[in-house]
């Protein structure tokens, strides 16, 4: 029990680093500005590296530290496990937490390949039959005008959908001289721009629209093959997260740099998506804008307070894309925060996913997305990469 005497769930975090950090923030931040049912308390966070899981606990609170996910999981106080690690971990972690009866949040991608996905997928169901709930992170679902997007299509604003248009555009590796990280490794990230950052529209558009994609014909292409290794105290040196030295090890980079496809949505409507981590100038862009028979919406993460609403039936001489600033009361999430005008950023997302998931958990339902949502987008992306492989045949996408 809390000091208020409000029930407690015991957080255990498997990873320290990017997503690591986002995690803590909002574990933190979902008791200081909601009213929770029950109260998450950071109990441990784990990782390989002792030292650096240490930094993280201190910076953010947790109240011990383990070196092996699996003591981690074995512990009576955690409730919870929170899997931020790199994907060929997630179903090894994910599956064994759910078997010791933990609750489990996975990052996303739910996995690296589609079987790994099923078998989390049937493990998350065995589970629930015990009371055991599961999420994976498709953090931008919890934006609050990409919220409001979805409520508009529900509600009919837009009428029949028939167009989507996806990007998700990055620029960090444009630079060959960048050197090479785990996201660069097929064995460990599953693929590249396709899964890290392709995933998150592939899924966004599909909650938004509530229409499954059922087929694609995809491209894709790896622009730098070779990059140099870290500095790792072996005589390479680096500045400024550039590798330099005339002698400079190289690495070979095992998955794609960009991804762009066609698609078709279950109502028919036809879609275009591009992601890429070489879109020059694009440091985290997400555009998306579906077109309707009534309507239209556009929204860019990089100005993520506002969505673009175009309302076909207005009068044609004042009609037009009207810019709704996501920021009131009324707006989903908004009123636990500031006051209208006073925007929200990246961070905030990951809170309101902590705060869904306490509610579910409390309330004894299933959190979204599941599992299976997160199996969904594992085989379009599987569908993607096999579409690529063969000259961009139109390749058919299980339902």
């Amino acid at each position: 029990m809390a000091e208020n005497g409000t029930p407690t769930l015991g957080i255990g975090m498997v990873g320290y680093s990017f997503m690591g950090a986002a995690h803590s923030h909002a574990w933190r931040n979902a008791v200081s500005f909601f009213e929770l049912p029950v109260v998450p308390q950071r109990v441990v966070i784990g990782g390989r590296n002792a030292d650096a899981a240490r930094a993280t606990a201190q910076k953010f609170g947790w109240g011990e530290v383990e070196s092996d996910w699996r003591a981690l999981i074995a512990r009576d106080d955690v409730d919870l496990v929170d899997v931020c690690t790199p994907g060929d971990t997630h179903a090894e972690i994910a599956i064994a937490a759910l078997e010791a009866g933990k609750h489990v949040l996975c990052e996303k991608p739910l996995a690296n390949t589609v079987a790994e996905a099923e078998s989390m997928t049937q493990a998350a169901a065995t589970a629930r039959e015990r009371g055991v709930r599961s999420m994976v992170g498709f953090t931008y679902r919890r934006v609050p005008a990409i919220v409001l997007a979805r409520r508009l299509v529900a509600e009919g604003r837009i009428g029949q959908v028939r167009h989507v248009r996806a990007q998700y555009l990055q620029d960090w590796l444009n630079d060959p001289a960048a050197p090479m990280s785990w996201r660069l490794e097929k064995d460990r990230a599953g693929s590249g721009a396709l899964g890290d950052i392709g995933a998150h529209v592939v899924d966004l558009t599909q909650y938004i629209t509530g229409e499954p994609i059922t087929g694609v014909a995809a491209m894709m292409e790896t622009f730098v093959p070779r990059r140099p290794l870290p500095g790792d105290g072996s005589g390479v040196a680096t500045l400024g997260g550039h590798v330099t030295g005339d002698d400079v090890p190289m690495g070979d980079v095992t998955v794609d740099d960009a991804a762009v496809f066609l698609a078709r949505f279950g109502g028919g409507a036809l879609a275009t998506f591009e992601a890429t981590r070489y879109a020059t100038g694009r440091k985290n862009a997400i555009r998306i804008e579906i077109n309707g028979s009534e309507g239209a919406l556009a929204f860019d993460f990089e100005d993520m307070n506002v969505l673009h609403f175009y309302d076909a039936t207005e009068d044609a001489q004042t009609a037009g894309f009207r810019r709704i600033l996501v920021t009131e009361p009324e707006h989903p999430f908004v009123a636990a925060w500031w006051p209208p005008g006073h925007l929200l950023g990246y961070e905030h997302g990951f809170t309101h996913q902590m705060v869904d998931l306490v509610n579910a958990i409390a309330d004894g339902r299933d959190p979204e997305p599941s599992f299976a949502d997160g199996l969904r987008v594992q085989r379009v992306l599987a569908a993607v990469e096999h579409s690529a492989a063969k000259d961009s045949a139109w390749t058919e996408i299980p339902q």
